[in-house]
C-alpha cells in the first residue's frame, strides 16, 4: 500500500479527478454490481411483458414497441456503445495506477536486495574478524 508520501511523488497518483473520471468510475462500479444486473433484467422483463402481452392482450391497445422490440434493442444497443468506453476509460485509468505501483514495489525490492547485500557483506567481515 502506497503511503501520503507515496502519492504525492506521482502526477498519476495524487492529481485530482475531472468530473468525466470521476463519473466513469462511479459507472463503473455500478454497472458491475448485481443490483445493476437484477434492475436491468427486471426492466426488460417489464417492458417484454407490457408490450407483448398486457397492452394487446387485457388492453386491446396497440403496444408502443411490438415483437421483436426494436426501441428496445435500439436502447440496448445505445446503452453499450456508451457504457463500453466509459468502462474502459475507468479501466485504463486503474490499469496505469497498477504500472507505478509495481514499480514502486520493484524499486522497493531493489533496494531491499542491495541493504541485504550490505548486511551479508558486514555480516561476512564481522566472522573473519572473530575468527
Amino acid at each position: 500500500m502506497l503511503g501520503k508520501e507515496d502519492k504525492e511523488k506521482h502526477p498519476t497518483l495524487s492529481s485530482k479527478l475531472t468530473f468525466g473520471q470521476k463519473s466513469a468510475d462511479n459507472l463503473t462500479k455500478w454497472a458491475g454490481s448485481w443490483v445493476f444486473i437484477i434492475i436491468f433484467l427486471i426492466a426488460i422483463a417489464a417492458w417484454i411483458t407490457l408490450n407483448g402481452y398486457y397492452l394487446f392482450k387485457i388492453y386491446n391497445l396497440e403496444p408502443f414497441d411490438p415483437y421483436p422490440f426494436i426501441l428496445l434493442n435500439l436502447g440496448l444497443s445505445l446503452i453499450a456503445a456508451i457504457q463500453a468506453p466509459i468502462i474502459l476509460m475507468s479501466q485504463n485509468r486503474e490499469a496505469q495506477k497498477d504500472r507505478i505501483r509495481a514499480e514502486y514495489d520493484y524499486a522497493v525490492n531493489r533496494k531491499a536486495e542491495r541493504e541485504i547485500q550490505e548486511i551479508k557483506q558486514q555480516l561476512s567481515k564481522i566472522e573473519r574478524k572473530l575468527k
